[in-house]
């Protein structure tokens, strides 16, 4: 599934974040698949990189409302890889407020995607 997102997938960036998604054509056991992660290059120490992912993950858990239920709505299977692309520790309010405009422009380029295969 993650090979998928990466070759076939499509992706955009809100900084601090890179989204990569795929919109499953065929009929999948699945509504929603999501992964995080971090480079090692910006971040030497294991600690870290499991730091955030782990804020990645929680912040995820709390805004992945607005996204479940588009996708429960449009009858729509995706799968998203969220990497964190910036050299800084994030910090989790401002985490959190890219994670919402984050999955709000997923929504958006999703909706652009149904538009066009109509």
């Amino acid at each position: 599934m993650v090979q998928k997102v990466f070759t076939k997938g499509k992706s955009f960036t809100v900084f601090p974040l890179k989204i990569f998604y795929w919109l499953s054509e065929h009929e999948e056991h699945f509504n929603l698949k999501t992964g995080v992660g971090t480079t090692s290059r910006n971040f030497k120490k294991a600690v870290e990189r499991n730091r955030i992912k782990r804020l990645l993950r929680e912040t995820y858990r709390m805004e992945k409302g607005i996204l479940r239920d588009y996708l429960l709505t449009t009858k729509k299977q995706t799968a998203i890889f969220i990497l964190y692309i910036d050299k800084e520790m994030p910090g989790h309010i401002a985490l959190k407020q890219k994670m919402q405009k984050a999955l709000q422009k997923l929504i958006n380029k999703l909706d652009e995607e149904n538009i066009a295969d109509t």
